[in-house]
């Protein structure tokens, strides 16, 4: 038997059980990029208008390092410039499907089941990869043909359309590799995203920091944008693209061969015999679940937060001198000052990620209840209550860290650089801790969805990429006021602003309140739910 026996039965199989997350995310990122030409002809409609923002906010150090370069400084290379966080986007959710299909099957036991029918044991990668690759290539073709619609030239479309395609194919390879490394999805999602946030940190430092552009050989992210769309196009790039994903896939294959079926090639470290007193009850056990993970985003948060920091002192600079820009910035973040708008909007990307840490945690109940490790829990005087409260104390108390850290962090590197610390300290902190109620209402969401609707849990990640959409693109795109309303992060006031009032917080965290007791209640009433 060949070991990718069974692959195209395993590829039908993903492609189903994605029926629906698959074509959304497809759709979502191949349809956004084109949607950003008739955008953009609105804030410069002239070319001399673009000249001038390709000369002056699109070559500003804090431009450089959040979006990338800018290689032509007409409508195209806007545009290109605009999309640049898509690579990171579709970099993640192919991580994340790749995982989703290998690792985390293999940890619920299906794996050893279709081992059992004839399938290979290179089969579930394979499938996987074909999956990921496959979905990431319909989406830059989406790019491409939009941007081609749009009446941009067809060539740099095309390399628009890879430049998106090069960061989803490398990604999942990495994942896919990731997957055979490690003991359990959770190791494997948590070396990806270490993996994919030193590429992005790597990228902004090569783009950013003058005499460090050698740093960008190191990213494939980088990579991806040497492309130069609309910018006499290079296309040797996607020779290092190419031989990096069959290097990954050649590795991950080889030790998907010979490890053991639910072993990893990492060593596990082995516990101790006997449990120390305080890990007794519900409580300590989630914290001990939670914990890694929680500190690599931590870390994460810190970095990112000491980022933003060290870009906030060029903001006016960018931002000074363009009406439209600063438009977009003020319904970002509000009126009272730029730097102000510009904490407030980074601050909400925080948020924003936050909300993905707090949902992550929170569907930890029900990973564990499918795994069936909550019926040994029931059998001892533990509640049900108990068990899910304990989890979501710590994805309360985990996303309140987050953003703690990285608006300190932020605070810090500002003020430390301006020398405006104390006064910068206080406001940035609370442009920071002022996201916590709109996390806590995505959460919630996913509370609320476990409790009713056990199998649609994971339709919760569908609040945190609405909210995503609106931040990333509400304000250039000029959606309307209803459209943007469905993000709870729209309704977060900004700290020190003329009016200020408490009012949208306390109904952001009625609401998270009355949807988490809907969910409890609901787990409460429930049979427990099987796989």
């Amino acid at each position: 038997m060949s070991a990718l026996t069974g692959t195209r039965g395993l590829v039908r199989l993903a492609l189903r059980r994605d029926r629906v997350r698959l074509p959304l995310w497809v759709l979502w990122l191949g349809l956004i990029p084109p949607s950003f030409v008739s955008a953009t002809e609105r804030l410069y409609p002239t070319a001399a208008e673009q000249l001038q923002y390709a000369r002056t906010t699109g070559n500003n150090p804090t431009f450089l390092a959040l979006y990338g370069p800018i290689h032509d400084p007409g409508l195209g290379g806007i545009v290109v410039q605009r999309a640049g966080l898509l690579s990171v986007v579709i970099a993640l959710i192919s991580a994340l499907t790749v995982i989703r299909h290998t690792r985390t099957e293999e940890e619920a036991g299906r794996r050893e089941l279709l081992g059992a029918s004839g399938t290979g044991r290179a089969a579930p990668l394979a499938a996987a990869l074909l999956v990921a690759m496959s979905a990431c290539l319909v989406s830059g073709a989406l790019v491409a043909a939009g941007m081609i619609g749009q009446g941009m030239p067809a060539a740099g479309s095309v390399a628009f359309g890879l430049q998106l395609v090069i960061g989803g194919w490398v990604f999942a390879a990495v994942a896919g590799l990731a997957a055979q490394l490690t003991v359990g999805s959770a190791a494997a999602r948590g070396l990806s995203l270490a993996v994919l946030g030193a590429a992005f940190l790597t990228r902004m430092a090569a783009d950013a920091v003058g005499g460090l552009s050698w740093l960008g050989w190191a990213s494939p992210l980088a990579w991806a944008q040497r492309l130069r769309p609309y910018a006499g196009e290079r296309w040797w790039p996607l020779a290092l693209a190419v031989a990096a994903v069959v290097a990954l896939t050649w590795a991950a294959g080889r030790i998907a061969a010979r490890r053991d079926l639910g072993a990893g090639m990492l060593p596990e470290r082995l516990g101790p015999a006997d449990a120390a007193p305080r890990l007794a009850g519900p409580f300590s056990l989630a914290w001990r679940l939670h914990r890694r993970a929680l500190y690599g985003w931590l870390a994460g948060f810190t970095a990112l937060g000491a980022v933003y920091g060290g870009l906030a002192g060029g903001v006016q600079d960018m931002i000074g001198d363009n009406p439209g820009l600063r438009e977009v910035f003020t319904r970002l973040g509000g009126a009272s000052g730029l730097l102000d708008a510009y904490f407030a909007s980074v601050m909400g990307i925080l948020g924003l990620i936050a909300a993905a840490y707090a949902v992550s945690a929170a569907l930890r109940l029900r990973s564990e209840e499918a795994a069936l490790h909550i019926e040994p829990l029931l059998a001892t005087p533990a509640g049900r209550l108990r068990w899910a409260a304990s989890h979501l104390a710590v994805a309360a108390a985990g996303s309140a860290a987050l953003l703690a850290a990285g608006g300190l962090a932020t605070a810090l590197v500002h003020g430390l650089v301006d020398d405006r610390l104390r006064a910068d300290l206080p406001k940035v902190l609370g442009a920071a801790m002022v996201q916590l109620p709109a996390v806590w209402l995505i959460a919630a969401i996913c509370v609320a969805l476990f409790g009713l609707l056990p199998h649609l849990t994971a339709l919760s990640w569908s609040a945190v990429a609405a909210a995503g959409l609106v931040m990333a693109f509400g304000a250039g795109l000029d959606l309307s006021r209803p459209v943007r309303n469905l993000s709870p992060f729209t309704h977060v006031p900004q700290i020190g602003s003329a009016d200020f009032t408490p009012a949208p917080l306390i109904a952001l965290l009625t609401a998270a309140a009355a949807l988490a007791a809907l969910g409890l209640a609901g787990f409460r009433r429930r049979d427990l739910a099987l796989g």
